[in-house]
């Protein structure tokens, strides 16, 4: 791939972050995974061919770290809004988990 088709990839990541913040935002978390899967892919096509960093001009040298900055700006967002709603997640679990050993240690259909 040629510089500015890896700037194109980039680009389409930071899109893709962007609508991902709105859906963590609203609460939607089945488009913020289906996000989160596009993109993984985009990703993986720049691991695949984003190999020669001295080949970029500096104009699109500067130009990458400037998308790459604005992606990981949304990702620190998102992080800070799905953390504390997966912490909860999980203290709820641990309590349904919790219930049920007891639960089931202690006979939940006993009389006293």
């Amino acid at each position: 791939m040629d510089s500015q088709e890896i700037l194109a990839v980039y680009e389409t990541i930071a899109d893709i972050t962007d609508q991902m913040v709105a859906a963590a935002r609203t609460g939607n978390w089945e488009q913020l995974a289906a996000l989160e899967s596009r993109c993984s892919h985009q990703v993986d096509i720049i691991r695949q061919n984003d190999d020669a960093p001295g080949a970029l001009s500096e104009i699109a040298r500067e130009k990458k770290v400037s998308i790459i900055k604005k992606i990981l700006a949304d990702d620190r967002e998102i992080r800070s809004i799905t953390e504390p709603w997966m912490s909860k997640l999980a203290e709820l679990m641990n309590s349904a988990g919790t219930e049920r050993k007891l639960s089931k240690a202690y006979g939940a259909n006993q009389t006293g």
